[in-house]
């Protein structure tokens, strides 16, 4: 897939609500580049001519050295704060923009349906948040805002030389914007390639030294440990190879841009020699005009890093355009406000990726609103498969199915390294303290976390470590309860836990539940004794159900394995 399409419309997204900022960046750049400029034209001007008056008395005593020095002072200071402000603004509107695209990606990456992408490929959607994410700040802080400087410095210094004679001023413009620009040009098409094999490299480096740490164990069992060492070698060789490639590149850029600067300072000099020579100038012009034309060169040497760079910006909105500029697509379609259904499927015929035969067949189920529904059977028989259905993680094949949002408790707690309330938050990032307190007391975790020094603010390590099984479960509890959705599907949500934790766990469920529409997936009777509508499931579809008082129900609570 070529990147080039994507280009506009990334730019687009990137200046997205942040317009000002950028541009104010831009600007700042100019001017400190244009204030460097008249800076050293200035002092080549002031110290020539200085130098020239103090040959004669008569104009020594008259020469007025105050005026050229007030406005050397200045421009010094507004070299200095625009520089300070440049780097200020251009920084911190990169790295917003940056923050702002990672949160719309993780967002693309946690809608339904993308776990199993997530699953199978962790590490690569890892590096699309992080290294492929910040190759795009190149766009702006390497690209972008130097060329804008170098463009507004060539233009400047043309018409300060044209002041002095016009086809000076028009002949160098045109050459500092050819040189300037054509050479950089030519490295970004000579490294766009190991620019790109530099990406891949790291990339491929990274996720073998991990595998390599990681796996150590495992892989030194299997005997696969000396080949996972050979496999980062050659993944950093490559990395070295296509390094020292761009490094080959960028030095050659320099090389041609200095001759190129050289080549233009040469003229300038040969002009204003010419003009002095002609008496339409004097010395102190003529320094001045140097000057100008040696300052103005320099903004264009700092395209030369983001013009080797651009194969590696271009990889990465090649990765990343599809997924920022997609429009977000739910797996499931949403139920129309005023039809009474939580859950409304039609004909759906669903598979595993990867799988051959589907694991629900033509599939009719409905669910009204407030409903409490257990999906019961043995292990095997789909209640996973079809919880994931109702929740949009499970290929759908054909037939529809609507739901309203929903919120899944998976079989286990996934907590994270963070604090107690950052792992809270994850359900409801506005929650306040106080509705964090709320769902842990619901959840019958106040208690705990009260004893404890830091109460909220305690950490857990990875997995949720220094929390019990049934305080890892409570917490996950706490979180649903924290999710502002009408829908919970929870799998097997006591599984592992002992009877006494799991019949306090139930309990506070049932109180939790009350106003929204309950669908649990179980072969456990005290979780599906929380039903009031039983569904058998096995064989790709629906073999059997029953309501709370019919003659079915019982006998189908009592064939479930007792917790």
């Amino acid at each position: 897939m070529s990147a080039l399409p994507f280009i506009v419309p990334i730019l687009r997204l990137l200046a997205e609500n942040n317009r000002g900022r950028l541009a104010a960046g831009a600007v700042l750049a100019v001017a400190t580049v244009l204030a460097g400029v008249a800076l050293l034209g200035l002092s080549g001007w002031f110290i020539t001519a200085t130098a020239l008056a103090g040959l004669v008395p008569a104009t020594a005593l008259v020469f007025d050295v105050f005026a050229p020095a007030a406005g050397i002072r200045l421009l010094a200071l507004v070299r200095t704060a625009a520089r300070y402000g440049e780097r200020l603004v251009t920084h911190d509107a990169t790295l917003g923009v940056l923050a702002t695209l990672r949160v719309r990606l993780f967002r693309a990456f946690a809608l339904p349906g993308a776990a199993r992408g997530l699953l199978a490929r962790p590490g690569r959607l890892l590096f699309r948040l992080t290294s492929d994410i910040d190759a795009l700040e190149s766009l702006y802080l390497r690209l972008g805002v130097p060329a804008f400087a170098a463009v507004g410095a060539a233009l400047v210094a043309g018409v300060a030389l044209s002041f002095i004679a016009g086809p000076l001023g028009l002949g160098f413009a045109l050459f500092l914007l050819l040189a300037g620009l054509g050479v950089p040009l030519l490295a970004a098409f000579a490294g766009r390639r190991a620019a790109r094999r530099r990406a891949l490299g790291l990339e491929a480096l990274r996720a073998r030294v991990i595998d390599l740490v990681d796996g150590q164990t495992d892989l030194l069992l299997a005997g696969r440990l000396p080949a996972q060492h050979a496999a980062a070698i050659k993944a950093d060789a490559y990395l070295a190879a296509a390094d020292d490639r761009l490094n080959r590149i960028e030095t050659g850029a320099g090389f041609l841009l200095g001759a190129a600067g050289s080549l233009g300072l040469v003229g300038v000099l040969l002009a204003s020699a010419l003009l002095v020579e002609r008496a339409v100038i004097g010395a102190p012009v003529a320094a001045l005009a140097l000057l100008i034309a040696l300052a103005a060169m320099e903004p264009f040497t700092a395209l030369r890093r983001g013009a080797v760079e651009i194969g590696r910006s271009l990889l990465a909105i090649d990765r990343l355009a599809p997924t920022l500029l997609a429009p977000p697509v739910p797996a499931v379609m949403p139920l129309p406000t005023n039809v009474r259904l939580a859950v409304q499927i039609t004909g759906a015929t669903c598979r595993h990726e990867g799988a051959t035969t589907p694991v629900l067949t033509a599939l009719d189920l409905a669910i009204t609103i407030g409903e409490r529904v257990a999906l019961i059977g043995p292990s095997g028989a789909g209640k996973s498969s079809l919880m994931q259905a109702i929740a949009g993680e499970l290929p759908q094949l054909s037939g529809s199915i609507a739901t309203l949002p929903s919120a899944l408790l998976t079989q286990r707690s996934e907590l994270f390294r963070d604090t107690l309330a950052g792992n809270l938050r994850l359900a409801n990032p506005k929650a306040g303290d106080g509705e964090l307190w709320a769902a842990l007391r619901a959840a019958g975790l106040g208690d705990d976390v009260r004893a404890l020094p830091l109460g909220l603010a305690s950490r857990l390590g990875d997995g949720g470590l220094g929390l019990s099984g049934g305080q890892a479960r409570r917490l996950a509890l706490a979180r649903l309860l924290l999710r502002p959705v009408p829908l919970w599907l929870l799998d097997e949500p006591t599984e592992a836990l002992d009877g006494a934790v799991a019949t306090d766990v139930l309990a506070r469920l049932a109180a939790a539940v009350e106003g929204r529409t309950l669908v649990i997936a179980t072969h456990l009777r005290r979780e599906a004794a929380l039903a009031d509508r039983l569904i058998a499931v096995g064989g790709g579809g629906i073999q059997r159900e029953a309501r709370r008082g019919e003659p079915g129900y019982d006998e189908m609570l009592a064939g479930l394995r007792a917790g």
